[in-house]
This record gives structure tokens, sequence and C-alpha cells, in this order.
């Protein structure tokens, strides 16, 4: 085999060496050029994972727990049956998925460059270890108080863009006859400032809508994703939460339990006076033991006087028409990233009778909305979501949505997982509409 110098390439006797070194540097070219392509493809690709997250003890499913990825803005959340689903972009991989839950151990699986599909994932419940005993007393009205006094601590001091999924839907007894759903984004404004300045814009949208005449009692929701700023308590504390309105209930110790690995404070509270026109709320709230941040709560509006709180949220209905409520429950949830606590994830449920005066039977509705930011970036030196394509509280969600209607609506973006009723209804609407 003729032996070739590299100094003497470009010499007469190199003559075939151009036939043994090009071939190479063509397979060195196309290798770095497959690992450019491969490297730019899993940039651009997403990884899903998805399962359901149960009880490790009795395998029993579990709600609303929290899905996120330490290190990113990247979170959903499970639904009623467990069931989650979570997309990653390949860029951020590999990765750690957290879920955290009311009670039970942080769970964490890593995610490397391929799908996790039908995953079990089981929790434990927390346990509380305690190094030294100190006894003291426990003044829950003053661990609110502190819990207020730290908002600026505790909670985001700047301007933030959030990616959202909302969804809202209305049953007829056990029977769905309205779904919308939509990507939003959301502005808000440090925790430090009101709410005025904060905003939604609807992206993209999709509505159902039963075409039974039966069905047809126009059962509204004004404000739609709007209750991601609304019912931010922290931030707009009000009737629930204001300083001058702590008076107005008795606060007091349930337990310790633990949320996100850490010892958080279980704190009841109820009405201890009645004001007149205005019903006040029930519930508890969850304040981490050692910063006073509220990281869940938990609340319903009073009940005990149903003529007061029908005046209360009813705009207008039909003449004739007798409206009941029976039930209003909420469930605000933040999510710790870093020092600071940024909201996370909101549901508001309310339960109501219906019937008209000639009728004997009352038939009873139920009316969900749930949001959850699956994503949070600084807010763009653009400032604030122009007002002309901002979400009003006056406006409803059903009316509006077709206007953001889009095919490929799912997309890669994360949202919350229907439950199995709800994936069956929107199947037989989707049917009936068609």
């Amino acid at each position: 085999m003729r032996k070739i110098r590299i100094s003497s390439i470009f010499t007469q006797e190199t003559y075939y060496e151009p036939q043994i070194i090009a071939p190479m540097k063509r397979f060195i070219y196309i290798l770095i050029m497959m690992a450019i392509c491969m490297q730019g493809l899993m940039a651009q690709q997403v990884i899903t994972v998805s399962g359901i997250v149960k009880q490790a003890y009795n395998k029993r499913a579990l709600e609303y727990v929290n899905v996120y990825v330490p290190g990113t803005h990247i979170g959903t959340i499970t639904n009623s049956d467990g069931e989650f689903t979570i997309k990653i972009q390949g860029e951020n991989l590999p990765v750690t998925v957290e879920f955290s839950h009311l009670g039970y151990q942080t769970r964490r699986i890593t995610v490397n460059t391929r799908n996790l599909e039908d995953q079990e994932i089981l929790l434990t419940p927390g346990v509380i270890a305690l190094n030294e005993i100190i006894v003291e007393p426990i003044y829950p009205s003053r661990i609110v108080e502190s819990a207020m006094d730290n908002v600026k601590k505790n909670y985001s001091l700047e301007a933030g863009m959030y990616q959202a999924f909302y969804r809202e839907f209305a049953q007829k007894r056990r029977k769905y006859i309205n779904i919308s759903e939509a990507v939003v984004d959301v502005y808000k404004t440090p925790y430090t400032q009101e709410m005025d300045r904060d905003r939604v814009r609807v992206q993209k949208g999709r509505r159902m809508v039963s075409p039974n005449a039966s069905d047809t009692l126009n059962v509204k929701l004004e404000g739609g994703p709007v209750i991601a700023n609304s019912l931010d308590v922290v931030k707009t504390p009000g009737m629930l939460l204001g300083f001058d309105y702590m008076t107005y209930y008795q606060y007091d110790f349930k337990d310790f339990v633990i949320i996100n690995d850490k010892l958080h404070y279980a704190i009841d509270f109820k009405p201890r006076v009645n004001i007149e026109d205005i019903p006040l709320y029930r519930g508890t709230l969850y304040i981490e033991q050692k910063t006073h941040a509220i990281s869940r709560i938990e609340f319903s509006m009073d009940m005990s006087d149903r003529d007061k709180v029908t005046s209360y949220m009813l705009r207008k209905k039909p003449a004739g028409l007798r409206f009941r409520p029976t039930s209003i429950s909420y469930l605000v949830t933040y999510r710790q990233d870093g020092e600071r606590y940024y909201l996370n994830y909101v549901r508001a449920e309310l339960k109501f009778n219906c019937d008209w005066k000639r009728k004997l039977f009352a038939t009873s509705y139920t009316v969900v909305s749930e949001i959850v930011m699956t994503n949070r970036e600084d807010a763009p030196a653009t400032g604030n979501i122009p007002y002309r394509e901002s979400f009003m509280k006056s406006q409803v969600l059903s009316d509006k949505v077709q206007d953001f209607y889009d095919e490929k609506f799912w997309e890669d973006y994360n949202i919350i997982e229907p439950t199995e009723s709800l994936e069956y209804a929107v199947k037989r609407l989707k049917k009936a509409n068609d």
C-alpha cells in the first residue's frame, strides 16, 4: 500500500490522496451535519409524560396533584381521575418531573429523550419528623395575620406573563350540556400592586354545546378565565383575607400537614358575625410553618342565608324561574419557585337547583371553571396585554370562544386532562353537532 506524507498533500506524489481522503471528509461532514440536525430536531421535539397518580397504600387515584418540572416554569395538574399529561420541549431535557400533593411526600421521576406514557405514580403519606420538641401555644389568628403581613416577602415582586389552560363546563344533573376550553395568556402585576392592571387574553379555544332543546337553560358564567386574577385571594384578599375583615372570622388550628415536603399549619376559619347583604366564607388555610406563606386555600360561601347568597351572585334570570344555590366552593393553590410563590391553580364550583313555578320538581345544575398556569415568563418589555385584546369580566367565554377556534387546538400545549366522563361528553357533543 502506498504511503502518503501529509506534508506533500499538494504535490504530484499525492495524486491518489484525494480519492482516499475526500470520501472521509464527506463522511465526517455528513456526521457533523447529522449531529447538527439531531440537535435541531431535539430542540423542536416534544416529550410527553402521562399516567395516573395514586395513593401508594390503596391505589386510589389522587385529584389535583401538582405536576411540574423544577428549574423551569412548566407544570400542570391531575384531573379528578388522577390522570395527567405534561409536555416538555426537547431542549430542556433531561429533566426531573415532580409530583406534590397535600399530605404526601413529593415523588420525582427522570425524563431523558423518550416519551413516558401510562406511568403509575404512587405517593406515600408525608411523615412529620421532629428533631426536637418545643411545646408552645398556637394562635391561629396571629398566624393568618403574619401570612398577610409577609405577602411582599413570599410572593412575586415582578410582573409576569403566564400561559394557562382554562376550562368551564355546565351539567344538567349528570349530563354535560356546555363545555368551553381555551389556551390563554395571563398578565399579572407584582403582588404589591392592585389587580386593576392584570389582564387575560384568549389565544385559542373551542366550545361544545348540547343540541337538545330541553338542555338550553341559559347558564352563563361571566368572566371566564379572568377567575385567575379575581380568585387570587392572596393578592386580592377582599372579604376573605383583608385585614379589615379578619375580625369577621373565627380561626381554629386544625392540624399539621405536609405540602411539597414542607410542614404547614392547617387553619380552619368560619364566620363569627353576620354581615347584611354580603355572605362570608368558611374553609381551610394552609400556611407554611417557617415562612408563613399561604400555599393552598379551600373555601366555600356560607350558605346559612341562601336568599342573601342568591341576591349576591345571580345577575339575571327569566321571569318565573326559581333559582336556589346549594353550594359554592373554591380551591386556590400556589407553587413555590425559588424563594417566591406563584399562582398555580384555581377551581370554582357552583351547584344550584332551578325550577319553573308550574313544575313540581327542580332540576339540579353544576357549573365548574378551572385554570392551571402551565408556563411563566418574565413580563416582556412591552408590558401588559393591550386593552383591546383583553378578555373582560362582563364577557362570557362560551359566547366568544368560537372567535378563537383552531382545529389544531391541542398542539403542544399543556392542559388539564379531561376526566373519563368529560372526554366521553366531548365526543358525544361533537358527534351531535356535526
